[in-house]
């Protein structure tokens, strides 16, 4: 299958090592010469802009950070649909706003294409393993033939419905939790630190206890190495809260516990952490309290 990576970043560039390691034809697509020359030296084609892609594709597969990225890469004046067949499938794997994913999919298929609205959770391990959980919504005809797409990147996916927006409201309530579960993991950890407990012993505690949550077991560690390097980053969950609170304004339902977390994600990045891993929005109550964290971050 031919099949085209947009967005070589965390999310993208284990998804195209996936699909070219269990024998898809790939060419991958990034701005970035060193993510382009990471997916080169593992035999699979790659390109700097999507205009540049090959017009016989199957499927297009897009990994890019928001809806306006999604469009441009798709539609703007480098994009790629101008010079591809009908009937080809895009996979939109950005997380985006319900509505958005709705017009987005309604463009792409008036355009002769077919689209899953397909974002993804799993991180940078999950799609370097191929083990991503899809939530995916669109027709039996986009489901069948992304399949061997899915079938390279995931070990879970979620049939949502047959319209686009079904599976990005669902991401959308995945990144609620998400993105509260992050800050109430940093908020409870620098507590414990500044109260004087043993962090590393802290978190043991709490891994084995009723207040754990999938959150803390993987994003703690990250404070405890003192490895900032963003494997999801600050910004993102300043992007995605300010979706999941766009859309309670929209429905005018009240979610104050999100609200605050954003806020803190706002402060972290308003304090220079926006591109660094997402446990170091911590750094907010560094910042306040002056606890030390553990070790030293690295450059």
């Amino acid at each position: 299958m031919k099949v085209a990576v947009i967005g070589l970043g965390t999310m993208g560039l284990g998804a195209a090592l996936n699909l070219h390691r269990k024998g898809h034809t790939v060419t991958g697509c990034d701005l970035s010469e060193s993510a382009r020359a990471e997916l080169a030296a593992a035999g699979a084609s790659v390109v700097a802009s999507p205009g540049e892609l090959p017009a016989d594709l199957t499927a297009v597969v897009v990994f890019v950070v928001n809806a306006a990225q999604t469009e441009a890469v798709l539609f703007g004046d480098a994009g790629c649909l101008a010079k591809l067949g009908p009937g080809t499938v895009i996979l939109c794997c950005a997380t985006v706003a319900p509505e958005a994913a709705r017009s987005l999919g309604k463009r792409v298929t008036d355009s002769g294409f077919l689209m899953l609205d397909s974002p993804v959770s799993g991180g940078r391990v999950g799609a370097h393993a191929g083990t991503l959980t899809v939530m995916a919504s669109g027709s039996d005809a986009a489901f069948e033939k992304a399949q061997p797409v899915l079938d390279a990147i995931s070990t879970k996916v979620w049939k949502l419905g047959a319209e686009p927006g079904i599976g990005s409201t669902v991401k959308m309530v995945n990144q609620l939790l998400a993105g509260v579960h992050i800050a109430t993991a940093a908020e409870a950890l620098a507590l414990g630190i500044r109260a004087g407990a043993d962090p590393r012993t802290l978190y043991d505690v709490i891994a084995t206890s009723a207040g754990s949550s999938w959150m803390w077991q993987n994003r703690v560690p990250h404070i405890l190495d003192a490895d900032d390097t963003p494997l999801s980053a600050v910004n993102i969950f300043v992007k995605d809260l300010g979706i999941v609170l766009d859309q309670a304004r929209a429905l005018t339902f009240p979610l104050p516990l999100a609200a605050a977390a954003h806020q803190l994600f706002l402060a972290a990045a308003a304090h220079g952490e926006g591109a660094r891993d997402d446990a170091f929005v911590i750094r907010v109550w560094q910042a306040l309290t002056g606890i030390d964290l553990p070790g030293t971050p690295k450059p």
